[in-house]
This record gives C-alpha cells, sequence and structure tokens, in this order.
C-alpha cells in the first residue's frame, strides 16, 4: 500500500498519535498487525479502518463477516492463489467478477485472476482479519460450504442405507519410509529421473487420478505422456521424492517445496542434476512435479540464443551502459532467465561487482553474488534490493519486479549509477513501459531510467536428422506476414519424425526476439503518456524487429515451422 494503515487513520483524525504509539507497542511484544491492536484496543471499529481504506483506493468496501459467498463462486479460484495474493472472490455478474482484497492496487493478483477466471475483475476493499478468516473458512480443510452441505445430505439419509467405502487410516510416518525404500519403488523412481535426462525433458508431472496414475515429461515446451505406474505404488512414490526432496512426509494436506540433488552416469561422464520439487494436494492424491535444472543445458553464449544481428547489437550495446534499467519480459518458461544469466556472463569481469536476487537460484554462476529469497523470513526482492545497495554493486539483476515497491527501488537505483537487469510478465516490449506506470512510477522516472527491453517467446526447432522440404500454399504465408513478392519464392522446412527426434519432426528450442531501445523519442512519448500502440509504432519506425518478424525470419533461416511461430506470436 502507498501508506501504512496508521498513518491513514491518523491522518483521517480517527486515532491520535498516542493510540497509534501504544498500538505499535503492542505489536512489538506480541507481533500481529498494527490494525488488529487498534481494534482490539478500542481505538478503532474495524468498519472505521475498512472506510479508511474505501477512501484511500476509491472503491466500495465490505465486511466479509455479514456475507455468506456461494460454493460456485468460491470454485473459480484455486485456494493456492487466493491464498498468495490474499483475496476471496465474492459475486458474479455478468461477465464481472467481484473481488475482496487487502490491497486493490495490486495489479499482479488482478491479471493473475482475470487470466484463471476469464472474467473483468473488479476490486472491494475488505480488512486483512476478515480476509484471512473467510479464506480458511472457505478454502480451510474442513471447507465450511462442503461441511454444511454434507450434514444436510446426512439429515435426509436413513442410517441403514449408508455404507463406508473407505476409512481413514491413521498416518503412520514409519510405514510410509519403509514402502518408499522398497526396491521395485527406488528403481521406478531413480528410472523416471534418468528417463528425464535422456529425454531432455525440462519439467516432470507426476499425476494421481482415480482409477490411474501418470507420468508425464515436458519437452521442448510440450507436454508428453510417458508411462503409467501402478496406482498402488502413488502413495510409496510420492513418499519417496519427498524423502529425497528432504520433505515431511506425513504431510499431504498442504503444498510443500523442496529439492532434489543428484549425481549420474550419463554417456561416459558423472553429471550433477538439480530437481526443483513441488507437491500439491489434489482430489486422489499429491500431484508432484519437478524442473529439471541442467547446468548442461545453460546457454551463455549470445550469438546462439536467437538473437538477430541488430536485436543483439542494441542488446550488448545496453548491457554495457554505465547505468538504467533493461528488463527481459515474457511469459512462465520463455527463457527469460537464461538470457539473463548470458547477459550477466558476457558482462562478468573482475572488474565488476554484480548482485542478484532470484526465487529461486535456478543456477549458480562463478565470480557471481547470488541471494535466495525467503518470504518467510522478511527477505523479499525489495529488501534485498535496500541491501544490495548498501553493498557497493555495480550491476543488479532482480529476479522479477512485482510490485510498486520493488520497482521503485530498482528505477532509483537505476538512477544512481547502477546498471539493473531484471524481468516483467508483459505480453511485448511497448506494454511494459505501461505496466510500470500501472503501478504507480511516474513517467518521467520510467523515461529517465529505462535503456532496453527485450521481450521473447522460445519456439521449436526442426530436427536437423529428419529434416525435409515442405510445401505450403502461398495464401497460407500471405496470412502470417510474408510479403506477396517473398511469399512465392520460399523453401520452408519440416521435421518428418526419427528416433532421434522421438518421432516428433523437432528436437531443442531456439528464442524468437523484441528488442525496443529506448530512444529520445520515445522517452518523449512516455512523458507525453503516449499509449503501448503509439510506442510500438515508433519503435518499429526507429528499426524494431517484432516477435512475429523475428519468427518469419527464423522460417526463412529453416530452423522452425509456421505452426510454431504462429503459436507463440501475433500479427
Amino acid at each position: 500500500m502507498p501508506l501504512k494503515i496508521g498513518e491513514l487513520l491518523t491522518k483521517a483524525k480517527l486515532v491520535s498519535d498516542q493510540q497509534l504509539e501504544k498500538a505499535l507497542d503492542e505489536q512489538k511484544q506480541s507481533g500481529g498487525r498494527v490494525g488488529e491492536h487498534l481494534v482490539r484496543l478500542g481505538f478503532v471499529t474495524e468498519e472505521d479502518i475498512l472506510d479508511c481504506l474505501s477512501q484511500q483506493y476509491g472503491v466500495p468496501s465490505i465486511n466479509l463477516r455479514h456475507f455468506d459467498i456461494d460454493e460456485s463462486i468460491i470454485r473459480l479460484i484455486p485456494a493456492d492463489v487466493a491464498r498468495k495474493y490474499q483475496f476471496i472472490p465474492v459475486s458474479k455478474t455478468g461477465a464481472t467478477l467481484t473481488v475482496a482484497m487487502a490491497d486493490p492496487s495490486n495489479v499482479f493478483a488482478m491479471d493473475d485472476i482475470t487470466f484463471i477466471t476469464g472474467y473483468r475483475v473488479e476490486p472491494v476493499v475488505a480488512s486483512e482479519e476478515a480476509l484471512r478468516e473467510a479464506i480458511d473458512s472457505y478454502y480451510g480443510t474442513t471447507h465450511s460450504i462442503e461441511l454444511k452441505k454434507v450434514m444436510e445430505d446426512l439429515s435426509t439419509v436413513e442410517e441403514a442405507s449408508l455404507e463406508v467405502l473407505e476409512e481413514e487410516e491413521d498416518l503412520d510416518v514409519a510405514d510410509l519410509a519403509e514402502s518408499a525404500d522398497e526396491a521395485p519403488v527406488v528403481r521406478l523412481v531413480n528410472l523416471i529421473l534418468t528417463d528425464a535426462l535422456k529425454r531432455a525433458a525440462s519439467d516432470i508431472h507426476i499425476e494421481p487420478y482415480e482409477k490411474s496414475y501418470r507420468v508425464r515429461f515436458r519437452i521442448d515446451g510440450v507436454l508428453y505422456e510417458i508411462m503409467n505406474p501402478p496406482i498402488k505404488l502413488k502413495d510409496a512414490i510420492c513418499s519417496r521424492l519427498k524423502i529425497l526432496a528432504k520433505l515431511d512426509i506425513a504431510e499431504k494436506r498442504l503444498p510443500q517445496d523442496g529439492r532434489i540433488k543428484i549425481k549420474m552416469k550419463f554417456q561416459g561422464k558423472v553429471k550433477e542434476l538439480d530437481f526443483r520439487v513441488s507437491t500439491l494436494p489434489t482430489l486422489h492424491g499429491e500431484k508432484i512435479v519437478m524442473r529439471l535444472l541442467d547446468k548442461d543445458n545453460l546457454m551463455l553464449d549470445m550469438t546462439k540464443l536467437g538473437f538477430e544481428k541488430s536485436s543483439l547489437k542494441y542488446f550488448e550495446e545496453a548491457i554495457f551502459q554505465p547505468y538504467g534499467m533493461v528488463l527481459v519480459t515474457g511469459p512462465t518458461g520463455s527463457g527469460k532467465t537464461n538470457t539473463l544469466y548470458s547477459a550477466l556472463s558476457r558482462v562478468n569481469t573482475p572488474e565488476v561487482n554484480i548482485m542478484t536476487a532470484e526465487d529461486p537460484v535456478e543456477f549458480q554462476l562463478p565470480g557471481i553474488n547470488q541471494v535466495q529469497m525467503k518470504e518467510s523470513i522478511g527477505l523479499n526482492f525489495a529488501a534485498a534490493l535496500r541491501s544490495f545497495l548498501r553493498q557497493d554493486p555495480n550491476i543488479v539483476l532482480v529476479g522479477e519486479v512485482r510490485d510498486f515497491e520493488t520497482a521503485e527501488i530498482a528505477i532509483k537505483a537505476a538512477l544512481t549509477g547502477h546498471l539493473v537487469l531484471s524481468t516483467l510478465h508483459t505480453n511485448d516490449a511497448p506494454s511494459t513501459i505501461n505496466r510500470l506506470m500501472n503501478m504507480g512510477i511516474e513517467p518521467f522516472l520510467v523515461a529517465t531510467s529505462l535503456n532496453l527491453i527485450v521481450a521473447q517467446r522460445l519456439i521449436r526447432r526442426i530436427c536437423q536428422k529428419c529434416r525435409q522440404p515442405e510445401d505450403v500454399p502461398v495464401q497460407a504465408l500471405l496470412n502470417i506476414g510474408f510479403s506477396e513478392a517473398e511469399a512465392p519464392g520460399l523453401e520452408l522446412s519440416k521435421g518428418r519424425g526419427c528416433d532421434e527426434c522421438n518421432q516428433r519432426g523437432y528436437k531443442g528450442r531456439i528464442g524468437i526476439y523484441e528488442v525496443m531501445v529506448v530512444s529520445e523519442d520515445i522517452r518523449e512519448l512516455i512523458l507525453s503518456g503516449a499509449s503501448a500502440i503509439e510506442l510500438r509504432r515508433k519503435a518499429l519506425e526507429e528499426g524494431m524487429i517484432g516477435l512475429r518478424n523475428s519468427g518469419l525470419q527464423k522460417i526463412r533461416d529453416g530452423v522452425t515451422t509456421i505452426e510454431e511461430v504462429v503459436r507463440e506470436s501475433v500479427l
């Protein structure tokens, strides 16, 4: 929030400085939030706090304790998302979803809700205490709606017609650990981990269903079903992976995160592998997703990432600037981390002090000071960035600009003689500028701090072993952006499918890039409040290659297919 609740209440003359001081003393002794202590001490009511927040954000307030939310509305938002952003859906009218939040200025939460539900989001403000109670009530392990429904159903059923199909057994941790160490389970888990490496998978999905159990690998960005282990091994496989990741095998109700580090022989040499493990309770058991972090797959040579020559020249010029900000944008899994690591390795010399704040640290880079974020103890991007500025850095990498506070400190660092590299989630380069301003950053700060913005996607490469010519109608080429003069003479390729690429026709991935230099003319447009469309038009005039045109160049070079470029870019 731009102002703390204590400051807002004193500004509105709802509490005195002395009352706020007393509440702050209580907070120091027993923890909790200032607002809770002010209410408990009788200085203000919860309604006073809500009215104050409502005026601050210019949105209506709601008292969740007096509101009964329909179960169908609750189902629209997953529990982990509601807990992450501390919000709860309350009603739906047409294509508009009303959501109660403690901080309606959180644009990331709004974006996620829109993406998950497809509805337009209308925020209302609610107190943090009431939100926590509502989330626990509606999303808790004993879901209040389900409980009420079960009680109603049981009241209409005769006792004689009831049959217990499955009895919940007491969880014996010793038995779980023992079954996880049985030889077949150990061998199966080892096979899954090694097979993922052999197939060059980036992620492993292990998913339980009512009558089946499946393992899928994400290879070159696409999920493939690999095997269906016996469903009776579900608990043993899950426990084995939890033991390897040093997680609590008895906790099956809450999500957990951990890491597995293993050494294995592969193609005659010993490899060190790092798996990032995430468990999530689902209806039929725990789903496990593992991200495979293989140092050998980390491409640090910027010339091989997929940049066009002019785009690479602009990018290299920007990262060698003494100060300013370079942003890399794109969805999750679009290769942003690889691009940033490549940039760091390019500028990493004994003369510069490079510091990174990451969540998580995916790869360890020699000569670079990397810091792992720990939200549970208050070490977030903003806190790390503040500390970095006292560590005499030349170059700072912030894993992600998630909120106003992080963006503000990063931009101040860029304006005070530091080169700042970071990532953001936007669809293209020009819309990044509007996103920063929507987060609350002043246009003059955005204009003076930004050096360059890179938007990127990953597309699959045609397998070189089974590559063959492909005939494509001229009209199809015109539809995706080729000119009438060029389309008839183009020679296109595709993969037939072979053992090398597991009959897929594709092997490996390459990036398509949109590199926007923040020139003097673009700075003037930002200061005058130009839209993303106007910024895009100006950037293209100045020589920016868009994502679609970068993809078309890959088609010309015979690197990829029309389907891949259309899947990841728009005209």
